[in-house]
């Protein structure tokens, strides 16, 4: 049995500004859904099902294309998640420039395997199917920062960078979208 949806859930203050300005730039309110899913996803770290419920009635449309719309996009939860998710492309392109490795590194030092999160909640490792990046791999993503030309030093040096609470800091030059 699930738990009660909260009724009163609602974006207020700077993010409801945001929310106001994503929709004002569409021709249609459904068309700015995938945006006011990362606004939502930005403060909450998920979409809970109350969110969902109030962006359906916000934008017009059913619940049911909100939640398609999740499903489908990796990078969209509907779940508490880790503070930091790692997600690596093991794609064909960084299949072949060397995401195995990557993975096996990342799950020797965190203690936990692909698709597991730590027991103290603060990394998960997912395998993602492209981020993009194809010549650049084998990469890694985390959140909106793109990690490229990973080796196991570069791996180690990201992860002591977050257990030490740094802000992140992607090593691309390409703006991944704000």
């Amino acid at each position: 049995m699930s738990a009660p949806i909260d009724k009163n859930w609602e974006l207020t203050g700077e993010d409801l500004a945001r929310f106001e300005a994503v929709v004002a730039q569409y021709p249609t309110k459904r068309s700015a859904l995938m945006p006011s899913l990362w606004i939502i996803q930005d403060r909450d770290g998920y979409v809970c099902d109350a969110a969902v419920n109030w962006l359906a009635a916000q934008l017009e449309i059913s619940e049911a294309k909100v939640r398609e719309v999740m499903s489908f996009y990796f990078m969209y939860r509907d779940t508490p998640q880790a503070e930091y998710v790692l997600q690596v492309c093991h794609n064909i392109s960084c299949h072949v420039m060397g995401a195995r490795p990557v993975i096996t590194h990342l799950e020797k030092r965190l203690g936990v395997r692909l698709g597991e999160t730590t027991p103290d909640g603060k990394f998960a490792i997912e395998g993602v199917e492209c981020l993009g990046a194809c010549g650049m791999g084998p990469c890694l993503q985390v959140g909106k920062h793109l990690y490229e030309h990973l080796t196991n030093d570069k791996i180690d040096a990201i992860l002591e960078s977050m257990r030490r609470g740094e802000p992140l800091r992607a090593d691309t030059d390409r703006e991944l979208e704000a």
